[in-house]
């Protein structure tokens, strides 16, 4: 099957490859999957630029969902991918088979970096559902936090990258870029564009505070809601009574 990428893909794509570290906060149906794929194949086969791309994502997105992709269109035959998934011995070997993308649980991102250590082997993760990643205090984003000065870029993707909160954004674009535009401290963060309840126990934005944190990450994330680039036609009804 062939591939022919929509206008707004192409850009995303080609943002991907040109940035050193990007958020696509995409909403579902725009094709976030088909988009870094196409990056990285640009990356790896026409720029030579990457070597080994791990994607984290959910169980049930890391049992299949990449690897449908992989197989389903022609543009991506040459991708090789090996899924981490399994017993810690399945795991081990899946990481050792040679491939260009390696598939992991999110679940599974703690033991990842402990396994490697100081010899890690990704130039380029990905993150599908990003904001898997918004907690500050978790373990899997602090392993990946630790781990960042060795990758060489990190994209991504979700279209709820603020489930909660703009509380949410400070973990996933400090996983971008090590704190530049937000800060380096969560709290910092927290203190700079939100004033808490008398308690202490809840946080809302201050006046200037939305503005000035998209304004400042406006350079390394893309946001796209589905009704403003999904060209669908006309809906037919069709009733049947059961």
């Amino acid at each position: 099957m062939s591939l022919k990428l929509h206008g707004y893909q192409r850009f995303c794509a080609g943002k991907i490859v040109e940035s050193d570290s990007v958020g696509l906060f995409l909403d579902m149906g725009l094709g976030k999957t088909l988009i870094s794929l196409t990056a990285v194949k640009d990356l790896m086969y026409n720029r030579f630029e990457v070597n080994k791309v791990l994607v984290i994502a959910p169980k049930k997105v890391s049992e299949a969902t990449w690897q449908n992709e992989i197989e389903k269109w022609e543009e991506f035959k040459i991708l090789r991918y090996s899924t981490v998934l399994g017993t810690k011995t399945q795991r081990i070997k899946a990481l050792n088979t040679s491939a260009d993308i390696y598939i992991i649980n999110r679940d599974n991102v703690v033991w990842l970096v402990d396994y490697y250590k100081n010899d890690w082997p990704f130039d380029l993760v990905i993150c599908d559902e990003f904001s898997s990643f918004k907690n500050h205090s978790s373990k899997r984003f602090k392993a990946l936090a630790a781990i960042k000065p060795r990758i060489k870029k990190v994209v991504g993707l979700t279209g709820t990258p603020s489930p909660n909160s703009l509380l949410d954004l400070w973990s996933q674009v400090y996983l971008l870029d090590g704190g530049e535009r937000l800060g380096k401290s969560f709290y910092s963060y927290r203190g700079n564009f939100f004033e808490g309840d008398y308690m202490g126990y809840s946080y809302k934005p201050r006046d200037f505070a939305k503005e000035e944190i998209l304004q400042r990450i406006s350079d390394i994330c893309v946001s796209m809601k589905a009704e403003d680039y999904l060209e669908l036609p006309e809906c037919v009804e069709n009733i049947i009574p059961v």
